[in-house]
This record gives structure tokens, sequence and C-alpha cells, in this order.
């Protein structure tokens, strides 16, 4: 099952509460569903709730519980206020009567504003090279990973004994989509590795506990197209690490700003 089908069937939930759906196990991380993929389905959900007009500002998620493949799940969507010209959402994902993932999205209309400041960040990607795109190594790898592309550019991969935090590189879904929304955004963001995994020198656990995306604007990024990610740690001690990172499209441009806090487990 590839990524439009499973927002096609998020968004149906985001019209009736009442619905139920399941993702199979191809598309987890360990023992629950990849973390992007739970973000992306809420914030499918969510937007069948706000209008066209408004554009998704923020994204901010939880991840609270393992979300389990090929069982049943619904989603909550509650419009917790909307305005004039923005709203405030949140929804969760809900499964065997747990709360699983939690996320409160902000949307906002244009306005009128004498205030601007550009964007004075410059992406230091090199053009894709696909012949470093990382294989798919079943048994190795994540399960999710058999569905995007990853072209790695700075950085190592995990458990390498690394001696930098610094994480980079170009990433598209492997089935390529018809339209290039947030929600494939959102995911795609998610699909890398934490930045600290490279540091250890054999295989050890982290997990994802929260993360926020900020849309600089609404993304106009070809279909086919690869985005560009790079990822810094800011600071790691006892077991827990802070990251940002940036998203870009091919030709330089501020597409998104990420931050996630990340648990460490050796």
């Amino acid at each position: 099952m590839h990524f439009d089908q499973l927002l096609a069937m998020a968004a149906e939930l985001g019209k009736d509460k009442t619905k139920v759906m399941q993702f199979p196990e191809n598309w987890c991380q360990g023992r629950t569903a990849f973390g992007g993929l739970s973000a992306a389905l809420l914030y499918q959900a969510i937007r069948q709730h706000i209008d066209s007009s408004r554009r998704l500002l923020s994204l901010s998620t939880n991840f609270v519980g393992p979300l389990i493949a090929d069982n049943d799940f619904s989603i909550d969507v509650e419009v917790l206020r909307e305005g004039k010209n923005s709203a405030q959402v949140l929804a969760k994902v809900i499964q065997n009567g747990d709360v699983c993932v939690i996320t409160q999205a902000c949307f906002g209309a244009e306005r009128q504003s004498s205030v601007r400041v550009d964007v004075t960040k410059t992406m230091q990607l090199k053009p894709v090279d696909e012949r470093f795109t990382l294989p798919y190594k079943e048994g190795v790898m994540p399960a999710f990973f058999q569905h995007v592309a990853l072209c790695l550019q700075d950085g190592n991969m995990p458990f390498s004994g690394a001696d930098t935090s610094h994480l980079g590189g170009w990433m598209k879904f492997k089935h390529v989509p018809e339209q290039m929304s947030e929600a494939h955004i959102i995911a795609l963001t998610d699909a890398w590795p934490p930045t600290l995994l490279q540091m250890y020198k054999q295989p050890a656990p982290a997990s994802s506990m929260s993360w926020y995306i900020e849309f600089v604007e609404e993304p106009a990024i070809a279909h086919d197209a690869w985005i560009g990610y790079e990822a810094v740690t800011h600071h790691s001690k006892d077991g827990y690490g802070l990251e940002d990172g940036c998203i870009w499209s091919e030709d330089g441009k501020l597409i998104a700003l990420s931050r996630q806090t990340v648990a460490l487990f050796a």
C-alpha cells in the first residue's frame, strides 16, 4: 500500500470519526508506525476541517505510545478555535482505547502587513547524485525505508562511530505521488534517522518524543522532485538530544523548519 492510499483513508477518518483504518507492517519503524506516517495521517485528517484558503503554519506532534500495524485505529479531530484569519486544531490517533499520537496544527490565511523579513539561511547541499541513494536492506533498516529514497550527502550512517552529528541529503518517495503536499513533506522529513545515531559505535535504540515543523510558505514543488534536508544537533545530555533541520527545494528555496527532541537509550 503506497502513501497516497493511506492519506486517502486518513481523509475519510477526518470526515467521519466513526470510521477506522489500518496500515501494513511495511510502514513500521520497529514495533510502531514510522513517525512521519503518523504525523502525516493526522495532518490529512485535520485538513478536512480547514478551508483550503488557510495554509499550514505549524504542526506539533508528540509520540505518546506505539501505533501497531494491522490493527484498527481511529482519528479524533477537534477544532479548538477558528477565527477570522487563523485556526487551531487538535487531533489524536486512538488504538485499543489508548492515545498513541497527538498533534496540534496551526493554520493561517494571508493578511496585509508592512513588516517583511526575508530568509537569510542558504542551502549548503550540492546537487543530487542518485548514485549515493541508500539501498534498502531488509532486516537491517526500518521497514518503511522501502518506500522512501534517501540520498545521503553530509554525515554518516547510523552506528558508524562518526565524530559529527550533522546530517543532510536529499529525499523523495519511491512511488511518485500525483501531487506533492504538506503531508508528503511531513512524512519525508521524519524519514531521516536522528542525527545522533551516527555517533554510536554499535546499534542502540533511540526514539523521537516530540517533533515540531513550521512551514515558511505553502510548498509549490514538482511531484517527482527531490527535497533537501539539513540537520544539526544543538545539544545532547543525560539521554536526550535536541536537533534542528531545514527542508529545501532543489533550487535552494527554504520550505520548512523542523525541531525534535530525541530520547537515547544507550
